[in-house]
């Protein structure tokens, strides 16, 4: 039977079959309602029906009570007691962890409801809490999620200062990939997450074999780690403003250079007119110089360890 006489239903099965085998429908992804079926290849929601049954029967899709029809999981070689769908709603729960990323780096974290996040997967927002316990435990998980995308090299920096600011680097570049996240640590109450964790086990490491006690090393690991997210906390309300107002930071700042010079220009601030003529700040200018000054700080109490 050519592609022409077949029934659609089969030419529509079979070019979803395709993109699932490609891996383009990855296990747990949402397949095709049946209403954008009919929209996307004009059939009756009979046909789309019959398309997606076929799928079923193939056990390649499965239905998802209050998600939709999803990719089902492959065969897996887990160990004797894994649980019949595990694997299911753990893609699932990826699928969901990412569009809340997308969302929250798109708009910002305040964006991101439970109703919100349902309406962008096409599913109630109820249907979320079988996955996520509330939006708390969400953003815990898009954290994890964001911190892991960040891969730290298996052979890093050999001395301890430029691992030190390899890792202050990659956490500079998690935090303006993803503005919301600098707002969500926490260090008072940090957020329990293994792959963030992971990078101060990285920092830590650096500090192996120096002369440091664990108490300084621990201290050191902490205070860069709060350190770069503490200049990051303005990278997400910058971000927000620079699309409500179409306005970007350092056009703001040249729009109102008039005004900051009739304010230190006429000698009441002498101290700062004089350091303003010659300075030239920007969010990574502030970070280096103060990543530098820690640093060198670090050196000294590594040169001249505290004495017992």
């Amino acid at each position: 039977m050519t592609e022409r006489t077949q029934a659609p239903y089969v030419r529509i099965a079979a070019e979803l079959r395709g993109r699932i085998e490609r891996g383009e429908l990855r296990p747990g992804d949402r397949v095709p309602s049946t209403r954008a079926i009919t929209q996307r290849w004009g059939v009756a929601m009979a046909t789309a029906s019959k398309a997606l049954g076929a799928l079923g029967q193939e056990g390649l899709v499965r239905a998802v009570p209050g998600v939709g029809t999803v990719v089902a999981a492959r065969p897996s070689s887990g160990g004797p007691g894994r649980r019949a769908g595990a694997e299911d709603d753990t893609a699932q729960r990826a699928l969901i962890i990412r569009a809340a990323v997308a969302i929250a780096d798109a708009e910002g974290i305040a964006a991101l409801t439970m109703r919100r996040l349902g309406a962008e997967l096409g599913v109630s927002a109820m249907s979320l809490y079988r996955h996520v316990s509330n939006k708390e435990q969400l953003v815990v998980l898009m954290a994890d999620a964001a911190f892991g995308e960040q891969a730290l090299p298996e052979r890093p920096p050999t001395g301890w200062r430029e691992r030190l600011e390899l890792s202050a680097a990659l956490q500079w570049r998690l935090y303006r990939a993803h503005p919301w996240l600098a707002g969500a640590m926490n260090l008072s109450r940090p957020l329990l997450i293994p792959n963030g964790i992971r990078h101060i086990d990285w920092a830590l490491a650096a500090l192996d074999g120096l002369g440091l006690d664990n108490d300084t090393r621990m201290h050191t690991a902490i205070t860069l780690f709060g350190y770069v997210r503490g200049h990051a906390v303005d990278l997400e309300p910058e971000s927000v403003a620079e699309r409500s107002s179409g306005v970007s930071g350092e056009e703001w700042m040249r729009a109102r250079e008039t005004r900051l010079a009739a304010m230190v220009d006429g000698g009441a601030f002498p101290a700062f007119a004089t350091a303003r003529a010659g300075s030239a700040l920007s969010p990574e200018s502030l970070l280096h110089h103060g990543l530098t000054t820690l640093l060198d700080g670090l050196t000294t109490r590594i040169a001249t360890p505290p004495k017992c």
